[in-house]
């Protein structure tokens, strides 16, 4: 699959328990005169709370020829990437990626969309393709990428933007038909530079633009 966008953009695809013991012994005595009658201790008391037995959480399996990837976990935005900072926007650009290849996994492209503008010039080519190729029993093997390396150098724009270049590789991939057929084999990429365009906005980045540089 390939796209291409404003600069040319190509398709990718892309659980204490805790323990409660009461201990009460009362004895009623007359030192002085005979006792009739003693009363009897009460009896020792005591009471526990189980330990909860956690649930186990289900293991996650890697898309394969097989079927689809199961059990995938969301990507969760670290906590360097919700700082206004270079080193905040640099983060959020590999974040960014972990929910591309999140969607490449299991087809649900929510998370990506969340923090990404509609008009992103990439999206608009890659998404499709993913959304294809995870739709009607089709599913997607590898595809995933690499980020090799980011970089901003924090310049503010007009807008109040911040520019973060990223170098990635896209692994080989095979997109398969509902019946396990194999629709399309996808070679790996060679390396790939992107740019990415993001606005720190109410305490987080957002993805204004998101495109494919040098091609």
């Amino acid at each position: 699959m390939t796209s291409r966008t404003s600069v040319s953009a190509r398709n990718r695809l892309f659980v204490i328990g805790s323990l409660t013991a009461a201990l009460t012994l009362t004895a009623c005595g007359n030192t002085t005169q005979p006792q009739a009658e003693q009363s009897a201790p009460p009896s020792v008391s005591a009471s526990a709370t189980a330990t909860p037995t956690p649930t186990p959480t289900a293991a996650y399996k890697p898309a394969d020829a097989k079927g689809k990837a199961q059990n995938v976990p969301v990507p969760v935005l670290p906590e360097a990437a919700k700082a206004n900072s270079k080193e905040g926007v640099e983060a959020f650009a590999r974040y960014w990626y972990d929910l591309l290849n999140y969607g490449f996994e299991t087809g649900q492209l929510g998370p990506i969309r969340e923090v990404t503008s509609s008009t992103c010039a990439m999206c608009s080519k890659v998404f499709p393709g993913i959304e294809r190729w995870s739709s009607d029993g089709r599913w997607i093997v590898g595809s995933k990428i690499q980020v090799q390396a980011v970089k901003s150098n924090f310049a503010d724009s007009v807008s109040g933007e911040r520019q973060v270049t990223v170098q990635s590789q896209q692994a080989a991939g095979t997109l398969h038909n509902s019946d396990g057929s194999v629709g399309q084999n996808v070679a790996a990429s060679g390396v790939l530079g992107d740019l990415i365009v993001a606005k720190y906005v109410d305490g987080k980045w957002f993805a204004s633009n998101v495109d494919r540089l040098g091609s």
